[in-house]
């Protein structure tokens, strides 16, 4: 009826065949009678416009009440109020439920990170703050059992609570400097085992990690002592093996005097005191040289009245030959 244009025209059709019989009878004057007739029609389209409105509002929505969109990366389960969480996972795309009666429930299946932060006590009495990053996802065949059971925020009542669990029994088996060295060793055991918790909850887990790890100021402090102390050792045993070098050098060197004054005596012996006389050729050469290089010595002549007595070591005697050249002669006796 709401849409059938001749139903309209029947009922025009009679409105203005009793108009037409009424003008008749009664001798209305026909300008009324064209004002009553617009009234009339006028009134038919607002009732007409009127029920159409409201069949187009309530089939829009049926329409949105009878779908559901799944997007890409999400599952959806149907929640009947009659019969409860029905068995079966919905993929992408549009699906029909009963409106009203049936509501779409919409899980996000994709990888997601979940950050848990720990306090935990190590074997040796250290606190240690730990920050653990999981990444995970529901399995999709589950959803429905994990909506009746946790419901749509699973991660919530679920990661938080079995990590701290496995974090605090992992870490009780280690001492605190092992956490440090064998930081990989111990991120493998906590993910083995929280990815067999996950899995009673069915929650799969792509990875986990440890991105934080600190340990009380006490700890820290001890730790900065030690280090401190490892490098006043590790110097002293250094000063120790520098002595024990130089202790050797000393002997070496030592021995080696000892034997090049043995064979001084044993050439001397054999050849006389040239050896000793030649050795003193050469000292007197490197002292010429040596004072030769020395600007604050000055040479005069024996003949000048203003002569400089330079006191000299014993045997060594500083003369001028000539005048264009000085020299210095060296007595060897």
């Amino acid at each position: 009826f709401f849409f059938n244009d001749t139903a309209t025209t029947e009922i025009y059709t009679r409105s203005i065949v009793g108009s037409v019989r009424c003008v008749q009878e009664t001798g209305i004057n026909a300008e009324y009678m064209g004002i009553y007739l617009n009234y009339m029609a006028s009134e038919a389209i607002l009732k007409w416009s009127t029920r159409l409105g409201v069949g187009l509002m309530l089939g829009g929505v049926a329409v949105t009440q009878c779908f559901f969109t799944v997007d890409g990366g999400e599952r959806g389960i149907i929640l009947d109020q009659f019969k409860g969480v029905k068995p079966i996972v919905y993929g992408e795309g549009w699906h029909l439920r009963v409106p009203f009666i049936q509501q779409a429930k919409i899980f996000e299946v994709r990888t997601r990170p979940k950050v848990i932060h720990s306090t935990s006590g190590t074997r040796d009495m250290q606190t240690a703050i730990i920050s653990l990053r999981i990444l995970f996802r529901p399995e999709a065949e589950y959803l429905p059992t994990i909506y009746l059971n946790l419901g749509q925020n699973f991660e919530e009542r679920v990661l938080p609570s079995i990590g701290n669990e496995v974090l605090k029994a992992v870490v009780a088996q280690y001492n605190a400097d092992q956490l440090l060295t064998q930081r990989e060793k111990v991120s493998a055991e906590i993910k083995e085992v929280l990815v067999s918790r996950a899995a009673d909850f069915h929650i799969h887990l792509d990875d986990v990690a440890i991105t934080h790890l600190q340990f009380g100021k006490e700890f820290t402090q001890a730790i900065e002592g030690k280090q401190v102390a490892q490098q006043n050792a590790e110097k002293s045993k250094f000063i120790v093996m520098k002595n024990e070098e130089l202790k050797k050098a000393a002997i070496i060197r030592a021995e080696g005097e000892a034997e090049a004054a043995k064979l001084i005596a044993d050439a001397v012996g054999r050849s006389g005191p040239g050896l000793i006389a030649i050795r003193k050729i050469e000292a007197a050469q490197e002292i010429t040289d040596t004072l030769a290089r020395n600007p604050n010595i000055m040479f005069v002549s024996e003949k000048s009245p203003n002569m400089l007595m330079i006191p000299a070591n014993p045997g060594v005697i500083m003369k001028q030959p000539t005048e264009a050249k000085q020299s210095l002669s060296i007595d060897i006796n």
